[in-house]
């Protein structure tokens, strides 16, 4: 694992838990479809609220731990230092994702996209993505002066009935959504 290399893309992809015992094991949260891929990402970089400061995080072993992973990292051997990574974003180069085919897409492509309906009315912009378990539902930011006075829609990602069109290289998603919604 190399962690000289630099970050063009930084994406996040799970999030640092607190302490687990007096050894320096953490708790982790994986933002990853399955919890455990999220070992197929090396090299990993967190960064903390609280220090700027992006640093590589070396793993040395994880398991599982109830319904979570707990993980043992490099260099962090108690309680204190452990408790220290607390809240800190797990962030790996884009980079390493795996080209999707057509039809498929990580949420941070959508992130950003301009979204219209079918009769052109530009309803915003995505700003999140929330997964209910049947479908996604993209968050979408209104335009500032929406005429139905939205602040946000909430529109779910149900293809082709609702998601008509996702144009990613133009940032542009085709929906069949009323903009009252």
């Amino acid at each position: 694992m190399s962690c000289k290399k630099n970050i063009m893309n930084e994406l996040v992809i799970g999030k640092i838990g607190t302490a687990y015992g007096i050894h320096g094991w953490i708790k982790m949260f994986s933002f990853t479809e399955k919890i455990e891929n999220i070992f197929n990402y090396k090299p990993w970089f967190i960064q903390c609220s609280q220090n700027r400061k992006r640093k590589c995080l070396e793993l040395e072993k994880w398991k599982y731990h109830n319904d979570s992973i707990i993980i043992k990292c490099k260099d962090i051997n108690n309680r204190n230092a452990a408790l220290k990574l607390t809240n800190c974003k797990i962030t790996i180069d884009s980079n390493q994702l795996d080209i999707l085919q057509n039809g498929n897409y990580y949420w941070k492509d959508l992130i950003g996209c301009n979204v219209v309906n079918l009769q052109h009315y530009k309803m915003g912009k995505v700003v999140d993505l929330i997964e209910t378990g049947s479908n996604d539902v993209l968050v979408v930011q209104a335009n500032e002066k929406d005429a139905f006075n939205v602040k946000k829609r909430l529109i779910p990602f149900i293809e082709p009935n609702v998601i008509k069109t996702v144009d990613i290289k133009h940032i542009m998603i085709t929906v069949d959504w009323h903009p009252s919604f």
